[in-house]
């Protein structure tokens, strides 16, 4: 299959906004005690940092589904594709609750346990292996009708005692499985299957003539960020937490479109799958110095989201350590990343000084292993990372 350079830029623009938030995450100076998206105490420069990286996870798991596609057009067996499909969906779960997890905590008691992005990902990849041989735009309709519909369901978001299956299928929870041991469960499968799905029949577009599909992926974003509006504006449906005047036109602004993630609401999905779609139009065809450097990390998503975290959870330990603080003073265990009590950290500045540095020195990884990869297209391994 021939990449198509507008995947890979947009999925690679979007894994280098992911990372900001991950260094914001973990090094900023009120990560800990605060939420960027609480219009109470933000500011706007924090918010926005937050913000910008809502494009980052329903852009990931449209483009997987799009991927599915094009990767079953390309090899035109429906059996060894589903079988394909499966495997690596259960071995992107199998890396979420490992390799990913650790990443996240450094602990090696495994004392918390968070369900993500990578597992939700491997989930829908199974499910979608069994809709293979129904028609692409039944599972597009199915995809929009999840996308439309899901927030008719109660809300019982972090509710005590909740159902762990419940949980897992539709709405995020924290389970305290003991004093020493926490699962959290923050990306429920069928909100986000729906995105997978609808970026699976979007696929189709990419068969279309490039002129074609630069309108119709223009088209479709400028459409599905005015439908974001017209419902946004109503405040009826779409998102559980309404937008409301505030202090200021500019919070205001932001409270607009401060829509919610966990699960991802409808005007949540319509504002960054419309955003993402734009980008697809932008950059489709287009090949200069910027879009060769960002396709770069778009080429190896997984390869980049496992080291990533390894290397921005490295560089915290570091910080702390170079701010004085001794090994004993850093805190392991339910959800504790290895920050002290308080006192720690840096300003928001610094954040996005750390985060330039971080992808900087990922890129010469990123190119090598693109540039493996693409030397050994045989190897069916290599197809798993």
């Amino acid at each position: 299959m021939n990449r198509i350079s507008s995947i890979d830029f947009t999925r690679g623009l979007v894994m280098l906004i992911m990372a900001l938030d991950h260094v914001r995450d973990l090094m900023h100076t009120t990560s800990l005690t605060q939420d960027p998206t609480d219009l109470s105490t933000t500011t706007p420069a924090l918010f926005l940092t937050r913000w910008i990286t809502h494009l980052c996870a329903p852009t990931f798991v449209f483009l997987s589904g799009t991927s599915a596609y094009l990767s079953l057009k390309s090899q035109g067996r429906i059996a060894e594709s589903a079988r394909f499909l499966r495997t690596r969906g259960l071995w992107l779960i199998v890396l979420e609750l490992t390799v990913i997890n650790f990443s996240f905590w450094f602990d090696i008691h495994f004392r918390t346990l968070l369900w993500q992005v990578i597992g939700a990902i491997g989930a829908g990849f199974v499910i979608l292996s069994f809709l293979l041989r129904v028609p692409v735009r039944v599972v597009g309709v199915l995809g929009l009708l999840i996308v439309f519909g899901h927030n008719l369901l109660p809300n019982a978001s972090f509710a005590p005692n909740g159902s762990f299956v419940w949980a897992w299928l539709f709405q995020p929870n924290i389970f305290t499985v003991s004093p020493r041991f926490t699962l959290g469960i923050l990306y429920p499968v069928i909100p986000w299957l729906g995105i997978m799905l609808t970026g699976y029949a979007c696929g189709r577009l990419f068969e279309r003539p490039l002129a074609q599909r630069r309108r119709l992926w223009l088209a479709i974003g400028v459409a599905t960020l005015s439908l974001f509006t017209l419902i946004r504006l109503t405040n009826l449906y779409g998102d559980p937490v309404p937008w409301a005047p505030q202090k200021t036109g500019l919070f205001t602004v932001l409270s607009f479109i401060n829509c919610t993630k966990y699960p991802p609401s409808l005007l949540y999905t319509l504002m960054t799958i419309g955003i993402s779609s734009i980008v697809l139009a932008v950059t489709d065809g287009v090949k200069n110095r910027l879009t060769d450097i960002v396709s770069v990390y778009g080429k190896v998503p997984l390869f980049y989201y496992l080291i990533h975290w390894y290397v921005i959870h490295s560089a915290m330990v570091v910080m702390v350590l170079l701010q004085g603080y001794r090994w004993n003073d850093l805190i392991f265990g339910p959800f504790r990343f290895g920050r002290p009590e308080a006192g720690s950290g840096v300003d928001l500045p610094y954040i996005y000084l750390i985060w330039l540095g971080v992808i900087v020195a990922l890129y010469p990884l990123c190119k090598w292993y693109s540039q493996y990869k693409a030397s050994r297209r045989d190897s069916r391994w290599l197809r798993y990372v």
